[in-house]
Order: C-alpha cells, then sequence, then structure tokens
C-alpha cells in the first residue's frame, strides 16, 4: 500500500499508552460542515454482507428524522480496501464513513485519512471492552473509529473424542503440549491441531495473548519488537511441537485440513468466535461433536485472550460532516436493533458488550447446540482481550511471515529464525518508506 516519502512522529503526546503504536501526522479535523442545516448525505465504503439492509433501518428511523441519509458503496476488504481509501484521500475524494481492520488503522491514521471523533461520539467507551477499544483509541485521548465486531480467540475441540482418549481440556500451554504428544501416544495417526503459516492474524494474535508489542514509539522514533521475548516463547513453543511431530504442520482452509477435521485426524482447532461458520463447511459431518473452551494460558494466574480478526467504522477526513458521519457510526456499532441485524445478515460478533448475550447471541450457533452456554462463556472470553500493538505497515510483517514461517513449518526447521526475518524485514520497510525507526 502507498505511503508518503518522509514520516515523523508529531508529539510525544501521541504515543501509544499500552505500548502500540505512536501516529506520524495525527489524522485531525476542523470539523467544517458539521452545523448546517439541513439534509445530509453521507457515503460508507464496507466489505460487510447485508450492510445495505441494516443502514436501511438508519434510513428509515433515526436518519430520517436526523435528515441524515447513508449510502452502502461495497467495497474488497483487507489490503485492497486500504490501498483504495489512500488513494481516494490523496485527491482529497475519500468517503465519509469506511470500514477498516484494527490493524490498518495506524496506517489511515498516520496517513491523516481518519478523523478523531472523539468530540462527537459522547460516552460510549463503557460499551466495550478495554483491550477492544484501546484498538481504535490506539492509546490515545482521540477517538478514531467505533470497534464493530470482534474476533477474541478460543480453543476448540472434539468433546467426543478428548473422552475416548481420556483427554482433559488443557488450562495452560504446558498442559496444550503434553495433550498433543499424549493423543499421538494413544492415537499415532490423529493429530491435537496444525501450525498453519497462511493465516499471519492466528499467530499475531497468539502473541498478543503473551503479551507482546510488536510496535512501539521511543521518543520521536517507531521501535519494533517483533521478535521481543514473548513473540520469541510463541515461536519456540510451536517450532518445538512441530519439530518433534506432536502436531502437523499443514497450513489451515485446504481440501486436506477440511477432510482432518470431519474425520476426526485432527481433534482441536485454536480458533477465534468466528470459527462455528469456519467448521459448518469444513466439518459438517461433526457437528454437535466440538466444544468450546478458553484459550490456554502462558501460567495458571493469567486470563487474557488474543484477538484474531475483527473490524471498526471510522469517519475520514475528507468527509463534511463528520459530526453527523460520527452519529451514524455510534448508531451503528451500539443499537440494539442494528447490531441484531448485523448479526442476522452480516454474520459478525458485536464487539459492544451488551449485544453479545441478546438478540441473534441468545441461542448457540447451531453447530454447537450441545454447548448451550457458548455465546455465555465467549462473552467472558472476549472480556478478557490483550491489548494490540499494530503499527503502519502490518501487511508487510505478515507477508514475511507467511513466506518465513511457511517454510519453517515445512522444513521442521528454527521458527525464531524466522521471526528474526519478519523483524529485518519489517525495519527495513518502515526506514524505505521514510519512518524514523529506533535501533
Amino acid at each position: 500500500m502507498p505511503y508518503t516519502k518522509r514520516r515523523r512522529l508529531v508529539t510525544s503526546a501521541v504515543a501509544i499508552a499500552l505500548g502500540a503504536t505512536a501516529l506520524a501526522a495525527c489524522g485531525s479535523s476542523d470539523d467544517s460542515g458539521d452545523a448546517e442545516s439541513g439534509p445530509v448525505s453521507l457515503t460508507y465504503w464496507t466489505w460487510t454482507p447485508g450492510m445495505d439492509k441494516v443502514v436501511d433501518l438508519w434510513n428509515k428511523g433515526q436518519g430520517k428524522k436526523e435528515q441524515i441519509t447513508v449510502t452502502v458503496k461495497k467495497q474488497a476488504s483487507g489490503d485492497t480496501l486500504v490501498t483504495k481509501i489512500l488513494t481516494a484521500h490523496k485527491a482529497h475524494q475519500a468517503p465519509d464513513l469506511v470500514q477498516a481492520e484494527y490493524q490498518a488503522l495506524p496506517t489511515l491514521v498516520s496517513n491523516d485519512a481518519l478523523a478523531d471523533i472523539a468530540g462527537h461520539v459522547g460516552a460510549i467507551e463503557g460499551k466495550f471492552a478495554k483491550g477492544v477499544w484501546q484498538q481504535t483509541t490506539l492509546g490515545t485521548d482521540a477517538v478514531y473509529a467505533i470497534p464493530q465486531d470482534i474476533g477474541p480467540m478460543m480453543f476448540y475441540y472434539r468433546a467426543d473424542l478428548f473422552k475416548q482418549y481420556g483427554l482433559t481440556v488443557p488450562a495452560t500451554w504446558e498442559e496444550f503440549a503434553d495433550t498433543a504428544r499424549a493423543l499421538k501416544k494413544k492415537a499415532p495417526d490423529k493429530d491435537l491441531t496444525t501450525f498453519s503459516a497462511n493465516d499471519s492474524g492466528l499467530f499475531a494474535g497468539l502473541a498478543q495473548q503473551a503479551g507482546a508489542r510488536w510496535w512501539t514509539t521511543s521518543g520521536d522514533q517507531w521501535k519494533v519488537a517483533i521478535n521481543d521475548a514473548a513473540t520469541q516463547k510463541v515461536a519456540r513453543f510451536w517450532g518445538g511441537l512441530v519439530k518433534e511431530g506432536a502436531i502437523d504442520n499443514q497450513p489451515m482452509y485446504t481440501p486436506a485440513w477440511n477432510k482432518a477435521l470431519d474425520t476426526g485426524k485432527q481433534i482441536a482447532w485454536v480458533s477465534a468466535v468466528w470459527a462455528p461458520g469456519t467448521l459448518t463447511t469444513a466439518a459438517p459431518d461433526t457437528a454437535g461433536k466440538w466444544a468450546m473452551a478458553p484459550l490456554p494460558q502462558w501460567s495458571g494466574t493469567e486470563n487474557r485472550t488474543g484477538s484474531w480478526g475483527g473490524s471498526s467504522t471510522a469517519v475520514t477526513t475528507d468527509s463534511k460532516h463528520q459530526e453527523a458521519a460520527a452519529k451514524f457510526a455510534a448508531w451503528l456499532n451500539t443499537d440494539a436493533e442494528a447490531l441484531n441485524a448485523l448479526a442476522k445478515e452480516g454474520g459478525i460478533y458485536p464487539a459492544s458488550t451488551s449485544a453479545q448475550l441478546s438478540g441473534a447471541f441468545a441461542q448457540p450457533p447451531a453447530y454447537f447446540s450441545n454447548q448451550p452456554d457458548f455465546y455465555t462463556k465467549a462473552a467472558e472470553i472476549a472480556e478478557t482481550t490483550a491489548p494490540s500493538a499494530w503499527g503502519p505497515n502490518v501487511n508487510v510483517a505478515y507477508t514475511t511471515f507467511k513466506d518465513a514461517f511457511g517454510a519453517a513449518a515445512k522444513n521442521k526447521s528454527d521458527f525464531t529464525a524466522a521471526l528474526d526475518k519478519m523483524q529485518a524485514d519489517t525495519v527495513a520497510d518502515m526506514k524505505k518508506q521514510g519512518f524514523e525507526v529506533a535501533e
């Protein structure tokens, strides 16, 4: 994705308080047009399925009362959308509202593409878990987006096969490793799980849970610590299990992986709250046989999870109606009717804590009909989401992860060496793009 050629931090005041990222050229706005009278028309770029139906609720209800009409423009997700937003912003033609993944926010803010809407959204912080809200404030007093959906991580396992092989659900990662080894002794043809290098978000979430801080600031410089002690611990753990053959080393989302899940060759999966949808397609014959539990912890005294996926609703600095756009963003992600519609039409798991046990989440997913308290547990786990630490070139780090860890997993070689490669490539890219990086 494009970046300006020279970057520097503006002031230490915008450094991330929770050890996340710092902002180069903070997004701000003059709020021009907010006080205008008369009808307001807003454009919203989003990839969420069925969002047009959700927005219709606004246009026919509160939006009609306030004379604020929102038009949905369907977009691709991921880096494709980020690039399109930055390109449009360069021409001062970005839409009023955009859907943005949490890890993309530092890039958008450092390009001055997102407005600080703290003065327009009221006291809604309490509607979200602390670790979730932090992802949209970047640890500052500013508010760059409203959390929409989240992906708290958890542990999924075949309850019937755990019982058959006398296995206990692991509470710690040490127990997880012991469980993997025990299964191999009892059933050599089966694997507890696999280490997959085709989804960097999984590894990032595991590092987040371990306390990793991949991007931080030191004075007026960025500090990149992708190979910090916490992440090294995670890399050594998974690399060790792969090397000894205690778990599989095949990628996820392939026909072979689907078959392993469906036939019981792989009997557990470290995933996120959205896993039921994936399992429904990947392992249709095992519905009702799986169960969900909290992610294993690094010690018996810890209680936190990582985040794998999720997005927010942001207002751009190009919008001439930022107050109106902020009102809609707040409604979309806190109103009970809107959130229920988002769950029904878009299949999201809401960031708003009040919506996680009501409406579409009053009953467990059909695939987990055997676990009535599925969403009760999910809400409890979501509250323990650890703070994130995203930076301005997550895409580069993720690309290197897939290449370096992909080779290491296939060859059963040193995962920490792959981590060092990830660190080196990320730092080199930041310097190339003009960011000041502390050595």
